[in-house]
């Protein structure tokens, strides 16, 4: 069985958006980043790619106050983002394993969908009985909000097409809206 990796787990593991050699230019990387959000928004982004020992790698500067991320060739599907400034601060939060910042919601694209993944377990590195995991298609994510997401489902299997809270429980909730 082809071992899946969850967004999540490559952050982790500081192995998300690793570019291997010339496989994956520049110009490449920075058009699969752009397919994450909006042309209003992406074409202002600064890029930024992670090296597989989860270095940086500013592959262009931004304008807009928004950072767009290539997808991940590893993962089994495509998985580009872009968001805000608070939004990279609450994904180094999970990245590092510490608590999001205070106070600072953040909003997240992913318009070319989203690798599957856990919904109740951010580190969860494949489907295992009990993990809940779920496929998710093109969306937009509101982090470190978890005092304004009062109503919206927790569900360990939540329904994908509508909005709902993905890692409950934990300091990385987020409200998952699909656009499609």
């Amino acid at each position: 069985m082809k071992r899946l990796l969850t967004v999540a787990a490559l952050l982790a593991a500081g192995t998300m958006f690793a570019m291997h050699g010339a496989a994956a230019d520049d110009a490449a990387m920075i058009k699969s980043a752009e397919a994450a959000a909006p042309a209003a928004v992406a074409s202002g982004a600064a890029i930024y790619a992670m090296d597989e020992k989860g270095a940086m790698r500013t592959l262009r500067e931004g304008t807009n106050g928004f950072w767009c991320m290539p997808d991940n060739p590893g993962s089994p599907g495509p998985d580009p983002m872009c968001g805000d400034a608070n939004s990279m601060e609450w994904l180094m939060a999970l990245v590092q394993k510490k608590e999001p910042p205070k106070d600072k919601v953040g909003f997240m694209y992913m318009l070319a969908g989203g690798t599957d993944g856990s919904n109740t377990d951010p580190y969860a590195t494949k489907p295992e009985e009990g993990n809940n995991w779920i496929e998710t298609g093109p969306h937009v994510m509101v982090v470190n909000a978890k005092d304004v997401m009062h109503g919206y489902p927790e569900n360990p299997k939540p329904d994908t097409s509508k909005p709902y809270v993905m890692w409950p429980g934990t300091p990385y909730a987020h409200l998952m809206i699909p656009v499609k």
